[in-house]
């Protein structure tokens, strides 16, 4: 027997202190919490130990005579009453909301509901099968890790900051320049292939989709699939496993420290709106046995459902404060443990409700505006969920950038060939002021994107028409069906020489849109070389070919952009007001200007010309952000044929330099006179600088 004293609730989870292991665990309606230690293989439970001290609605305990590498879990004892909110079952092992470490995977069976699975009561049935054995168990561990005399935390800007946004494992399973044993893990992340990759795409920051623990839905695992994009959390502080040979926390430590060294940034995709419990039918996994009333938002007039916000069955309840702490002290965990620096918040504004909605002035909001641990860190909403109200795009606080799907939508629509957008289009290039132009907000609210991990690759936006996900297993039912999409006249691939063409060359003026837009650009890894996912646009469950990158066009003169997006980077370093931490204004009385807008005529744009029917031409003026700097034009003809237009015949600029040319490389560094006419070949950009 282990000798046990109070310990301290001060912390929750378990917390080894060198001597002995502190174990506390919230819950405001359990009425006994049992301990439970199980063998290094975790299959046998070897000793169960009621916490003998509970206050402030933590129970804990202190063993001292429990050490890093101990297998652990609870069991939570409590009325079994759905109907009031309650699901309380000791029969069921539950995982630590505060595990630091997940041993073992779930293996699925009927055991791991709280109710007999199949009774005609359903969940007001009650299991008393143990599910233990095939649970996975929370693992005390030592949180040191040697950082090195000094661990350099890039400081980029955020009007500096080019987003890449990856997968794990997708990000590197295929490259063969990294060592086979590497591909996939946490360690490729950080490979010299790679951070070389990188550097030469000019990127700043690598976006990380989930790497919290989480669990493969049931339903897919019977389909041979999984949550290969890893938003089904289970655990908000452990890394996942699957993407670690050993040691996960040390091995992403080591890569984030890594990237560190080499400049980059490392941001999380975290996802604190649901767990992977699921609906009232779900199994029990942690949180819904801990205490269901307090961590989820039920139903007000009948607590035995679920207030589902962000489609997948339940929603955390963050109004509650202990809910509120576990996502604060996670946040806290990642920069203050692992030196994370940043956040994606899937579903951000489930995150912000209220029991009338979402609140601006929410105490999510409040808490992460005074946390001096957060408050260098760079905070990226996608700001929406799927309830009422959770369109919340420019409505968050000042502090934050948001996904902006309006850029995404619009240049989608605009290279497709849509008309009658040019309007938008210029709105969309020069930040989303409609948007965002609010509280103090700048131009770096917006967090422009044309592709995400979500939907079709840049390769498959101009190959299919359609969606085809049938490798799901859905019947081709899932995904959107509003994909923006231009296959150019062929769906899939093709050997079509016109069609290769067109396809690369609207890739190209995408990410050509992508870097010039005033905003923060975000990429999608794998576009620069043409990955495709075979017109698969919800790719969530496909842990294969599908859904890693395609690497095969790397090198590939037809495929590689590689260059291409790194020279566009360097356009968007060269030129400040591409970064402006302002906004742009168009002409004042006094004739100054930060965006001048031009008809082909090289004429200031009137009413009537941004009302032209079916335009598809727009070109205008970025104006420097010091006396005596470069003058930025930007061309952007969508129309299929050629555009004749006259460069701006401003006296202050002497030559214009084409410094980007998405049809013909070779125009690059070729200088004409103002108010010289040229052609805009069809569908492309073209950009120059204005010399003084």
């Amino acid at each position: 027997m282990m000798r046990i004293s109070e310990g301290t609730g001060v912390r929750l989870g378990s917390n080894w202190d060198g001597r002995g292991t502190n174990f506390a665990l919230f819950s405001a309606h359990a009425e006994k919490v049992e301990l439970c230690l199980f063998d290094s293989q975790g299959r046998r439970e070897i000793e169960r130990v009621a916490l003998p001290e509970h206050n402030e609605d933590v129970w804990h305990g202190y063993l001292n005579d429990v050490s890093p590498g101990q297998l652990y879990g609870y069991r939570v004892y409590g009325p079994y009453d759905p109907q009031h909110g309650h699901r309380f079952n000791p029969h069921k092992l539950l995982l630590d909301p505060y595990a630091k470490k997940i041993s073992g995977r779930l293996v699925w069976s009927d055991a791991h509901f709280a109710y007999r699975a199949g009774s005609p009561r359903e969940d007001l049935s009650f299991d008393r099968r143990d599910n233990a054995r095939a649970m996975p168990k929370a693992t005390v561990i030592d949180e040191t890790f040697n950082w090195g005399r000094r661990e350099p935390r890039p400081s980029i800007p955020w009007e500096d900051t080019i987003i890449y946004e990856a997968h794990v494992k997708g990000l590197s399973k295929t490259r063969r320049d990294i060592s086979p044993e590497l591909r996939g893990t946490y360690r490729a992340l950080a490979a010299p292939a790679m951070i070389d990759h990188l550097r030469r795409l000019g990127v700043t920051t690598i976006e990380l989709l989930p790497i919290h623990g989480f669990i493969d839905d049931r339903q897919l695992v019977e389909r041979k699939l999984s949550n290969y994009w890893g938003y089904n959390s289970i655990s908000f502080f452990a890394p996942e496993q699957r993407y670690a040979k050993d040691a996960a926390l040390d091995e992403f430590r080591t890569s984030v420290a890594r990237l560190h060294d080499a400049g980059f940034e490392v941001i999380l995709d975290v996802v604190y709106n649901h767990t992977a419990e699921g609906n009232h039918l779900g199994p029990t996994l942690s949180f819904r046995g801990i205490d269901n009333a307090s961590y989820y938002w039920l139903m007000p007039d009948d607590p035995r459902f679920y207030d589902d916000f962000t489609g997948t069955g339940n929603s955390l309840n963050l109004t509650h404060p202990r809910v509120l702490q576990m996502v604060m002290d996670s946040l806290r965990y990642w920069v203050e443990v692992c030196h994370i620096d940043g956040f994606r918040f899937d579903l951000a504004s489930t995150l912000a409700r209220g029991p009338h909605g979402f609140d601006r002035n929410s105490s999510f909001f409040n808490a992460i505006r005074q946390d001096p641990a957060l408050a260098a860190v760079k905070l990226v909403a996608e700001p929406w969920d799927v309830g009422p109200g959770g369109y919340q795009v420019g409505g968050f606080p000042s502090q934050w950038s948001e996904w902006n799907d309006r850029y995404r939508s619009t240049l989608r629509r605009y290279w497709a060939g849509e008309g009658h957008l040019i309007g938008d289009v210029g709105g969309r290039m020069t930040g989303s002021s409609d948007l965002f132009n609010r509280d103090d907000r700048a131009p770096r609210a917006g967090i422009n994107h044309v592709t995400v991990h979500d939907g079709f690759t840049l390769a498959d936006l101009f190959s299919y028409n359609e969606k085809h996900n049938e490798a799901n297993g859905e019947d081709n039912r899932d995904g959107s069906n509003d994909n923006l999409s231009n296959n150019c006249g062929h769906e899939g691939p093709t050997d079509d020489p016109a069609i290769v063409a067109l396809r690369r060359q609207l890739r190209k003026n995408q990410l050509a849109c992508l870097m010039l837009a005033q905003g923060v650009p975000l990429l999608l890894a794998g576009d620069e070389v043409g990955n495709s996912q075979h017109g698969n646009n919800n790719a969530y469950c496909q842990d294969n070919e599908i859904g890693w990158i395609d690497w095969s066009g790397l090198g590939h003169e037809g495929d590689d952009m590689t260059g291409f997006v790194g020279r566009l980077t360097a356009i968007r370093r060269r030129f400040a007001q591409i970064r402006a931490r302002q906004w742009v204004v168009g002409k004042k009385t006094d004739g100054s200007y930060g965006v001048l807008w031009l008809t082909p005529h090289g004429n200031e744009m009137t009413e009537a010309d941004w009302n032209f029917p079916e335009g598809r031409f727009l070109s205008y003026v970025l104006g420097p952000m010091e006396h005596g700097r470069q003058a930025l034009y930007v061309v952007l003809n969508a129309v299929p044929e050629p555009v004749e237009f006259r460069l701006p015949g401003m006296e202050e600029y002497k030559t214009w330099s084409i410094v980007l040319h998405t049809t013909d490389d070779d125009a690059e560094g070729s200088v004409h006179g103002p108010n010289a006419t040229m052609q805009a070949p069809p569908r492309s950009v073209i950009a120059f600088a204005g010399q003084p």
